[in-house]
């Protein structure tokens, strides 16, 4: 196959993206090429990127060849591409609806072993969630055995969202808080019982929560969580803060109460759980989730891939019923 050239997104400067021509590698055997219908932004890593929040020397991801260099600009990110195969030498035919950890691109080359086939029928909208819905999978699994238990939530964007239902899913009555009105509303219309921040204190047994997962994103929402855990409770950070310093009140009761924080991360399995679970097990639970999860309310805003910019935007304002974002492709 000829050489042939794609269009990508680029972060050039805190709060500034640009797009750009790229040249795509040869598409040789083991190889596919992808023309992308969408491409999700995250409103985590990726929006503490395009803030200027992350160390520019950190490596991008490690674990997947796509996303290499450093958060030094400019860089391209991304990494939730839904598009379909247009040219293969190998088992994955042309046509195949497939996802991929891949920066914003209308076109790119990709190994056959670095694509997830979809089921016949995915909207690839909602596929966009691919990476969010595995992220949620694995935050529920480092929660533990849940059933009969009140667990808190802090923090109602996606994967807030997601892993409350998960969690549901689990036996555990979940109690979710977040600032915003909307994002309230939108979780509690899935189900969801919400509070604002201030009221989860009266919504939880008074001796506390054995669990509390922070997924706010916010570096002040720990801090004033900690009160919330019963003795020897645990609170699971799925937050990444980036740059930002988080205090923490690691005297009195912390102490003696013998309270645990516990990071949660997706990049890899944890080690308690590897006799069960490895990355492409979790992969295939988070692809069939897809399809059981009601995640077409959560697929708010689209914008086509020429209007990147007001995309990101948009999302860093917060703007009044934006949750999950996505570029469109034509």
């Amino acid at each position: 196959m000829s050489r042939v050239e794609g269009l990508r997104l680029v972060f050039v400067a805190p709060g500034r993206v640009e797009l750009g021509a790229v040249d795509l590698p040869d598409a040789g055997p083991g190889r596919l090429v992808v023309r992308t219908r969408y491409s999700g932004i995250s409103t985590g890593t990726e929006l503490l990127a395009y803030r200027g929040l992350l160390d520019p020397d950190l490596p991008v991801d490690e674990k997947i060849g796509a996303l290499g260099g450093t958060f030094r600009y400019p860089f391209p990110y991304g990494y939730s591409c839904v598009g379909e195969v247009e040219h293969s030498t190998g088992p994955v035919p042309a046509g195949t609806l497939v996802f991929a950890f891949h920066p914003h691109q209308d076109r790119f080359v990709v190994g056959e072993d670095d694509v997830l086939p979809l089921p016949q029928g995915t909207d690839p909208r909602v596929a966009t969630l691919f990476p969010y819905v595995e992220t949620g999978l694995q935050l529920s699994l480092d929660a533990g055995p849940v059933a009969r238990e009140t667990v808190a939530v802090l923090g109602l964007g996606v994967v807030g969202v997601i892993t409350a239902l998960l969690l549901q899913r689990a036996g555990a009555t979940v109690v979710a808080a977040d600032t915003s009105g909307y994002r309230r509303e939108l979780a509690a219309s899935m189900g969801i019982p919400t509070v604002e921040p201030g009221e989860l204190p009266s919504r939880l047994p008074s001796s506390g929560v054995p669990l509390l997962l922070e997924l706010s994103g916010s570096p002040t929402a720990l801090a004033g969580a900690l009160d919330l855990l019963a003795h020897e409770g645990t609170a699971l950070v799925g937050s990444w803060y980036g740059r930002q310093h988080v205090e923490l009140p690691l005297g009195g009761s912390f102490h003696r109460r013998r309270l645990t924080i516990r990071s949660s991360q997706v990049s890899t399995i944890p080690a308690a759980l590897s006799g069960r679970w490895d990355v492409g097990r979790r992969r295939r639970v988070a692809v069939a989730l897809l399809g059981e999860l009601p995640l077409s309310v959560l697929v708010t805003t689209e914008f086509p891939f020429e209007e990147a910019p007001a995309a990101y935007r948009a999302l860093d304002s917060r703007e009044p019923g934006v949750f999950h974002v996505a570029l469109r492709y034509q």
